[in-house]
């Protein structure tokens, strides 16, 4: 399978001949199960202590003919706390429970929920890397992602440049981008960051973005952008390529290519 690759100013300089992976069957299961077992999310629960860590010492207890016991006095048995004494008369108020003021909470989140236990056998994320790979040359994939390119045409999938566009300062790198990608697609490719509507707002999820371009590079390749994704060859994985599902809008340099192609002799 071949295809043209790019200049910096959209027209074509050549060909290229693209590893087998560009042309494989495209599983979406395998793709779907890789970005479930990758998930990553930042464990977070209440202190152990919680709730415990009150000043007042000792806990009433409820047995017959014992000191300091709360038995027969008509209070609920509930864990309490001295807050003062007069000789064998105590001031008992309730704590450490959810009902208790200061007590605490009655269902926290736990830890072990939120660590992804879930793996993912070697060949299994091989079949998933060349399924991702392949989608990005999928003109079906890509349009069914996005919504604003339905029912148009997109040609050279993949998109492959020359490795002159790594060495382009950002102003003249967006330029070259509008060029390459054409009006409808470069609206897709820069990152958008928005304020969200409803009430995630206030529980630490205020702003939502869009995934944006991924442009992946060669190894030896130097270049930083904040208006899309950049990554090398070497660390490309599944979840670059599909984040937010198949088919991301995906720019490819020559270097790149020739890397990938090393990369997926396996194959």
């Amino acid at each position: 399978m071949k295809t043209k690759i790019l200049d910096i100013s959209g027209k074509e300089k050549g060909m290229i001949d693209l590893p087998q992976a560009f042309s494989e069957v495209i599983r979406e299961d395998l793709i779907a199960k890789v970005l479930e077992s990758k998930k990553r999310q930042q464990p977070y629960a209440p202190s152990p202590v919680a709730g415990k860590q009150h000043s007042a010492s000792g806990i009433a207890i409820h047995r017959r003919h014992v000191w300091k016991s709360g038995y027969g006095r008509g209070r609920s048995r509930i864990p309490r706390k001295i807050m003062s004494n007069r000789g064998s008369q105590f001031n008992l108020v309730g704590a450490e429970i959810s009902a208790a003021v200061g007590g605490r909470r009655a269902h926290p989140p736990k830890v072990l929920s939120m660590i992804s236990t879930q793996k993912i056998n070697k060949k299994e994320l091989k079949i998933a890397l060349i399924s991702a790979l392949s989608a990005t040359a999928s003109e079906k994939k890509i349009t069914e992602r996005y919504e604003k390119l339905k029912e148009k045409k997109i040609n050279n999938l993949p998109l492959v440049v020359e490795s002159k566009i790594t060495s382009l300062k950002i102003k003249p790198l967006l330029l070259s981008l509008k060029k390459i990608l054409g009006k409808n697609l470069f609206e897709l490719a820069l990152k958008k960051k928005a304020i969200r509507s409803g009430k995630g707002k206030i529980r630490g999820r205020k702003y939502k973005s869009n995934a944006g371009l991924l442009l992946v590079i060669g190894k030896k390749e130097k270049l930083k952008a904040n208006a899309f994704e950049i990554k090398d060859a070497e660390n490309l994985g599944v979840v670059d390529l599909a984040k937010g599902g198949s088919g991301r809008l995906t720019i490819y340099t020559e270097e790149a290519i020739k890397e990938l192609g090393e990369r997926l002799k396996w194959i």
